[in-house]
């Protein structure tokens, strides 16, 4: 059985949702111990209880530990199976985090999966659903995945509440991919986007990121979104779409949070972004390495920033494969990934 403990690198939620998804692929139980180690409340929250839950539902795995709180995890894979699943993961817990625990070893099945996942949608510290529907789907779609997402309702911190729907398709092969020089700039476009909220604030978000961005001398498309929901929220969306490469920034609002601190803060992840020569986003940069160690051939992408989970996703990988990963720069700066 393959140890693996919970506080390496960053030690947050990642290690357990990785090694779900390795342990199911490569049919290898697991034990993690230290879960959450390092967060202000360690264990198993609901959010990664139900990734645990979801894991088990779609391999028939065997499982002792999984409950809330909980330090330690064993994990016993069964059988993959296909089918259709609703998830509810009962908070604002991030649908998207669920869904990319169980996407990579549905897509490996015969038949399609269908998945409902009930939640958060557009919360703190994980991609939002826009980001996966304009950048983590249609690189994966560029390495062979069949995939389709749909917002069925946004869901906010802290009430949640939001629904999100995925078809996945078998996958006949993985390619590899080569994103190293980023090319010329194509464009750059965004959303500003409103549930439940006066259109105003939705033009006060656009107009803060028209003038941040015209400061810069860079011309930007932005259109207006209402999001359907139950909820009050905000959202700004920064895309910028270069030869070989791209990057997506988000921010969300908050009680007591101005419009203009919404685009504010977009506007600071994009920027960040254009100051590198890096293809891909510090974000996708360590979403993309567990597909890519499954893929046909080497593969080598640059990115703005190696960050604390990219060393850790990279980390989680070993124990499981036999797969080469080297990254070549230094933490918190652009980098080169080596996969194969």
């Amino acid at each position: 059985m393959i140890k693996i403990d919970g506080s390496l690198g960053e030690g947050g939620g990642q290690v357990l949702r990785s090694s779900l998804a390795l342990s199911i692929i490569t049919e290898q139980p697991f034990e993690i111990y230290n879960i959450r180690a390092r967060r202000k409340k360690p264990g198993l929250q609901p959010q990664h209880l139900k990734c645990v839950e979801a894991a088990a539902a779609i391999s028939q795995a065997e499982t002792d530990g999984a409950a809330l709180g909980s330090t330690r995890l064993v994990f016993k894979p069964g059988k993959a199976v296909a089918g259709d699943y609703h998830i509810d993961i009962g908070t604002a817990g991030s649908t998207s985090l669920v869904l990319q625990t169980i996407y990579l070893p549905l897509a490996f099945l015969q038949t399609e999966s269908n998945i409902i996942i009930t939640g958060g949608t557009h919360v703190p510290w994980s991609p939002v659903f826009h980001y996966l529907e304009f950048q983590w789907l249609p690189v994966l779609e560029q390495i062979g995945f069949d995939m389709k997402l749909s917002l069925q309702q946004a869901g906010f911190y802290p009430k949640g509440g939001g629904k999100i729907a995925s078809q996945i398709r078998p996958v006949s092969e993985l390619k590899n991919i080569e994103l190293t020089e980023r090319g010329k700039l194509q464009q750059i476009w965004g959303i500003s986007a409103a549930a439940n909220l006066n259109a105003s604030i939705i033009e006060r978000q656009k107009a803060q990121m028209q003038r941040r961005l015209s400061r810069k001398n860079i011309e930007c498309d932005i259109r207006n979104e209402t999001m359907p929901s139950r909820w009050k929220n905000t959202m700004a969306l920064l895309f910028a779409q270069f030869e070989n490469g791209s990057g997506c920034f988000t921010a969300l609002g908050a009680v007591g949070k101005r419009a203009e601190k919404v685009a504010d803060e977009a506007f600071t992840g994009l920027s960040e972004y254009l100051y590198t020569s890096g293809c891909v986003d510090k974000y996708l940069a360590d979403q993309l390495l567990l597909p890519l160690a499954f893929a046909t051939g080497k593969s080598r992408y640059s990115t703005s920033k190696i960050t604390q989970h990219l060393l850790t996703n990279r980390d989680v990988i070993r124990p499981f494969t036999d797969i080469e990963i080297h990254i070549k720069g230094n933490p918190g700066q652009e980098g080169v990934v080596h996969i194969g």
